[in-house]
């Protein structure tokens, strides 16, 4: 029986190899790279795993020649095989393959583990100045941004807050962002300034962290991890909630933009990283359907239009919907207008002045 690897699907694909000695190495991404130059998506050959931090797309074997082809990934294995002439098994690791050594990394604790961690660690933080003019500007009120939790990422003394934490009886290992330095001394990764998201389930305890990074044009969201880090954690393509389980709800990219929608409009908002990132959603709809949720009504970026990798994506997310049993449609808006949440700010805006 042979078995399904990552090298086999990036063969397939025609994708660049692996440096020689390198596990993990960097390749376009089909949703997000529109210069062919840049290389954001990240490929570990020891895991046969990927994931592009920018746009959030991840998985494993099928779900990368899935992303590439627009095949479905229920589809993809048997494709595969037909392709390869393999016996259609898709391992974690291929049996007898040598593995590239790999700094050791904490499995994930659960979700109220790192819902205390995270909260205890924002509750030490501040929101700047310039950070709140900028929430302020996208039409959430003081008050609103507070309830969020939003907090501007510490400049300096990341082990002295994760010593506190720690004194508190607060976990660090298997939460994504904390990790040990070369001293053994456990801290906090550090990333470039930004805003800090909580991302929260459908209880509303809060599975991870986000950033939105400051004056930066590409990535400018990124998941708070410390993968590949000693006694790190990588973070999951988490889903966001944003208000009470209803009957009827919008689905979206990114827990932000799920916030301000929601606070705008007032519907009930599921937040994915990206449209291609359907495993957590699909845990995430089991949940809400329990809960009484019908109907799911689309609401992302209006250039996933003319991207014909997210398309291919967006297709596959109304296959879940339908199979799971849900109705749905999308909503479409002036293109002038990225996104849902700065449609429906500038038109409330423009009710203002005309008043």
């Amino acid at each position: 029986m042979q078995y399904i690897q990552m090298t086999d699907v990036v063969d397939l694909l025609g994708l660049l190899a692996p440096p020689q000695d390198r596990s993990s190495y960097y390749v376009r991404c089909p949703c997000c790279d529109t210069d062919p130059r840049k290389r954001h998506l990240n490929i570990n050959i020891s895991k046969n795993v990927f994931r592009c931090p920018r746009c959030g797309a991840s998985g494993g074997v099928l779900d990368l020649y899935s992303l590439y082809t627009g095949t479905p990934r229920d589809a993809a294995k048997n494709t595969i095989i037909s392709k390869l002439g393999a016996g259609g098994v898709v391992p974690t690791v291929k049996a007898n393959q040598p593995i590239t050594p790999t700094v050791t990394e904490y499995p994930m604790t659960d979700v109220d583990t790192r819902d205390a961690t995270y909260s205890a660690l924002l509750g030490k933080l501040s929101l700047a100045p310039d950070h709140r003019e900028n929430l302020l500007l996208r039409g959430l009120k003081d008050d609103e941004i507070d309830e969020l939790g939003y907090k501007t990422t510490p400049v300096l003394g990341y082990a002295s807050i994760a010593a506190q934490l720690q004194a508190e009886g607060l976990y660090l290992s298997g939460v994504p962002g904390f990790y040990r330095n070369d001293d053994g001394i456990w801290t906090f990764i550090h990333e470039k300034r930004g805003i800090l998201i909580p991302v929260r389930d459908v209880d509303g305890k809060i599975q991870g962290l986000q950033i939105r990074r400051d004056n930066v044009a590409k990535r400018k969201f990124r998941w708070v991890s410390s993968a590949e880090k000693k006694d790190g954690c990588k973070a999951e393509g988490w889903t966001h909630l944003a208000g009470a389980v209803q009957s009827e709800i919008i689905l979206t990219e990114g827990p932000m933009k799920a916030d301000i929608i929601h606070i705008l409009s007032g519907s009930t908002v599921l937040a994915v990283p990206g449209v291609n990132t359907l495993t957590q959603l699909k845990l995430a709809l089991i949940r809400l359907k329990g809960g009484g949720l019908k109907e799911v009504k689309t609401a992302f970026d209006m250039d996933f239009l003319t991207n014909i990798h997210v398309q291919n994506g967006y297709n596959n997310l109304l296959r879940l919907l339908g199979e799971m049993g849900l109705r749905y449609g999308t909503y479409l808006w002036d293109p002038q207008y990225k996104g849902l949440d700065d449609y429906i700010w500038e038109h409330r805006l423009e009710r203002h002045r005309s008043e």
